[in-house]
């Protein structure tokens, strides 16, 4: 400290997927500003997707993100198909269905035991949580390889899946194969609604959010897959209509590009999917959700750990039911000719929507690629986030406030690798 200036350094964010830096600036009781700094060099996918074949994304995009691979298969797919004007056998279209629904499991699971329980529990990590909770970390692990379970049985491995391709699958699995899954997935269910019951007993700040929600829609079932854009200001659209609604620009303190909706800050992710879609979770999910004191609503950002615990039980029980409805397609997938078009494809990523566009040439080489990942279109109103909860603690000592900023953080259980890697935490005061 010297003079009016003073300075936190942080050096790493911990339970967080990447690197960058938090500075946050306060002069006469002001915040000045509360940057997410992502200072990891950009990964280029989106260049270096140009002049390959069509039907390589897939497999490429889904290196972005070791967590939710299945999300960038599923948005390449999406936007590909529509590209070459393919329309895929209902069971293939359940089958891919499943498969979301094990990264879902996994994804979810990972961040509410690993990442973001510590919080609320006055732990430092998952190592400290094993010693203390040990009963509850077993249930964690135990919902994880379920989630993994399904991935290995339909992707052909739990991390970047080998068997996802355009027009659905290399192979489909037997009824018979699938069996096993059912079984070890109805225990999954009884330890998903534990986890609900676990993490509704934390402590919330009491805050609400201010910001426009998107997410996908489907009037049938909780969308994941695919779907309808929806905001929470009425307006629904179609994936291609996202480059109309939907505007990224480049800010100076970031290698990360932003996002605006209609010129304003927006979220994605399950608070904005669960307050747009509560009405079509399933009878058991929202059961459990009105049991942890959620209404038709959510807009508490530290809430969302109760939110991904709900959509864990719906993912379970939507595993079990495509599984006693499953029927071996008569092919795996359907034959897909390149065509000169482009094609939109969007899916609910567990962090949120993932937008894909891809532009072919009549060779069906790639002639261009923009990619939109949940946690750069949410960073914007991450920071707005930031500077209101400061503002509210300016009181607070160094260390606690750089704790709270870290917890804000990890509500929204940001890939940084996917918007381009978190964190340095420098506090300016005077």
């Amino acid at each position: 400290m010297s003079g009016n200036r003073r300075e936190l350094t942080v050096r790493a964010l911990a339970r967080v997927e990447g690197e960058g830096r938090l500075n946050v600036s306060v002069r006469d009781g002001q915040v000045q500003r509360a940057e997410l700094n992502i200072y990891e060099p950009p990964r280029f996918f989106e260049s270096f997707l140009r002049g390959r074949d069509f039907r390589e994304p897939p497999d490429i995009t889904s290196r972005i993100c070791g967590i939710c691979p299945v999300a960038y298969q599923v948005s390449a797919c999406n936007a590909l198909e529509q590209a070459c004007g393919v329309e895929l056998d209902e069971q293939v279209l359940n089958l891919r269905r499943l498969l979301y629904c094990g990264e879902w499991i996994a994804s979810h699971v990972l961040h509410i035991y690993f990442l973001h329980a510590p919080d609320f529990l006055g732990l430092p990590d998952a190592i400290a949580l094993a010693e203390r909770h040990r009963s509850a970390l077993e249930r964690g692990l135990a919902l994880k390889k379920a989630g993994n379970a399904i991935l290995e049985q339909i992707g052909g491995r739990p991390i970047h899946p080998v068997n996802v391709r355009i027009g659905g699958f290399h192979r489909a699995p037997t009824r018979t194969e699938l069996a096993p899954l059912a079984e070890r997935l109805r225990r999954a269910l009884d330890d998903a609604l534990d986890t609900v019951r676990w993490v509704a007993g934390f402590d919330f700040p009491d805050i609400d959010l201010d910001h426009d929600l998107l997410a996908l829609h489907r009037p049938d079932r909780y969308a994941i897959e695919d779907g309808q854009i929806r905001s929470s200001t009425g307006s629904s659209f179609a994936a291609a209509q996202f480059p109309d609604h939907v505007v990224e620009h480049q800010v100076p303190h970031s290698t990360a590009l932003y996002a605006r909706l209609d010129g304003r800050r927006y979220l994605t992710g399950p608070l904005a999917r669960y307050t747009l879609n509560s009405a079509q979770l399933s009878d058991t999910a929202r059961q459990s959700a009105h049991a942890a004191g959620l209404g038709a609503e959510c807009r508490n950002p530290f809430r969302s750990i109760v939110v991904r615990a709900v959509e864990t039980v719906y993912a379970v029980e939507e595993a079990l039911r495509l599984i006693a409805g499953y029927e071996r397609p008569g092919r795996p997938g359907t034959q897909v000719a390149a065509r000169g078009a482009t094609g939109h494809g969007v899916s609910e990523a567990p962090r949120g929507l993932l937008y894909h566009r891809y532009e072919l040439d009549g060779d069906g080489l790639i002639r261009s690629a923009v990619i939109v990942p949940p946690t750069s279109q949410n960073q914007a109103a991450v920071e707005h986030d930031l500077r209101t909860l400061i503002a509210g603690h300016l009181e607070l000592s160094d260390a606690d406030l750089t704790s709270l900023c870290e917890r804000t953080i990890r509500n929204y259980d940001p890939c940084i690798s996917c918007a381009t890697h978190f964190l340095d935490l420098t506090i300016d005061r005077g």
